[in-house]
């Protein structure tokens, strides 16, 4: 007679959530949609979460360690910082964006309220928005698309609109805008990398560098230092 092998609950668990079956479909729309709804961070947190129930490998979410910490650190805080000062002098004004933005003018001359979303910034930006969009959803796309030059491209495109496209709320056109430059660029890093590290640290000094710009009230003189 066949014998039957046992297969551990958690294995069982664990590849349904990697699969597109009902289990790893719920999934998906929890970690994508629902979270990020209810609270930023949570994204970020929920996908650590399902990598860690579906044994997920670290690499598939980008999370791989790079040659040298030190340079990806320094690497992607300058690219973070030049990347927000060539957006907000010279990209936003060419698509005819605000000088100032208005959703976050609150924090000109405001040390606590600044502060205090410098930190927000760092956790819910750098380490939220890049593991889901940047990791999780690269993940999961790749999984049905797979690893070819298209595939990769359309990924890029898909969740670089995604991640866009949740900026309109607080943020308006312009945020839009600005956020689907980003996630392409952001995106292309990893599609051709890899890894997720700098786009992660350049998120957040991008952030950082918008927070600086906003408290000193510099948003309109730099935005009209190219185009008057």
């Amino acid at each position: 007679m066949p014998t039957t092998v046992d297969v551990p609950a958690d294995d069982v668990l664990a590849r349904r959530l990697r699969g597109f079956g009902p289990l790893g479909i719920a999934a998906f729309i929890v970690v994508a949609l629902v979270g990020p709804l209810i609270q930023n961070l949570l994204g970020g947190v929920l996908v650590l979460l399902w990598r860690s129930a579906s044994r997920t490998p670290w690499r598939a979410i980008g999370y791989v360690r790079p040659p040298s910490w030190p340079r990806t650190v320094v690497v992607g805080l300058v690219f973070g910082m030049l990347f927000k000062l060539a957006m907000k002098i010279v990209v936003m004004p060419l698509v005819g964006a605000p000088p100032v933005n208005a959703a976050y003018h609150y924090l000109a001359g405001s040390p606590a309220a600044a502060a205090a979303m410098a930190v927000y910034v760092i956790v819910a930006g750098g380490f939220s928005e890049e593991t889901l969009y940047r990791g999780f959803l690269f993940e999961r796309f790749a999984m049905l698309l797979g690893s070819s030059a298209w595939a990769k491209t359309a990924i890029v495109l898909v969740t670089s609109a995604w991640f866009a496209a949740l900026h309109y709320p607080d943020q308006g056109v312009a945020g839009v805008q600005q956020a689907a430059v980003t996630g392409i660029v952001f995106g292309t890093i990893v599609a051709r990398t890899g890894r997720i590290w700098i786009p992660m640290i350049a998120h957040a000094a991008f952030d950082l560098t918008a927070i600086a710009i906003i408290y000193w009230n510099l948003e309109s003189s730099m935005a009209h230092l190219v185009f008057k």
